[in-house]
């Protein structure tokens, strides 16, 4: 079983960026599809990236697509979310999860969440 751990969340000002963390332990990172998902005040979780096991494969919201970009690095048991020219409806609490095996983007697909980031952007 996997955990997860993300880290690099904070306050940033309309158009700046931020680099998300997801640290795993546990588990065989690299038998994992992982994926971000965001919760806004108010509204349900939504999907925002995923990114297969081996980093092959990425897939994103409509939303985010060429502003914010998914890696991994399986030697370092860590995936990546970085996040450019941020809007102030990026804010919410931002989660890593993992899912096995199927490459997906329904959260429901996904086992092991993290505790969540949050990222605030100001206007």
């Amino acid at each position: 079983q996997v955990q997860l751990v993300e880290s690099g969340g904070g306050l940033v000002q309309a158009g700046g960026s931020l680099r998300l963390s997801c640290a795993a332990s546990g588990g065989t990172f690299s038998t994992y599809s992982i994926g971000w998902f965001r919760q806004a005040p108010g509204k349900e979780r939504e999907f925002v990236a995923a990114v297969s096991r081996r980093g092959g494969s990425t897939d994103y919201a409509d939303s985010v697509k060429g502003r914010f970009t998914i890696s991994r690095d399986n030697a370092k048991n860590t995936a990546y979310l970085q996040m450019n020219s941020l809007k102030p409806e990026d804010t919410a609490v931002y989660y890593c999860a993992a899912s096995t095996p199927v490459f997906t983007t329904a959260a429901y697909n996904y086992a092991y969440w993290g505790q969540g980031t949050q990222v605030t952007v100001s206007s």
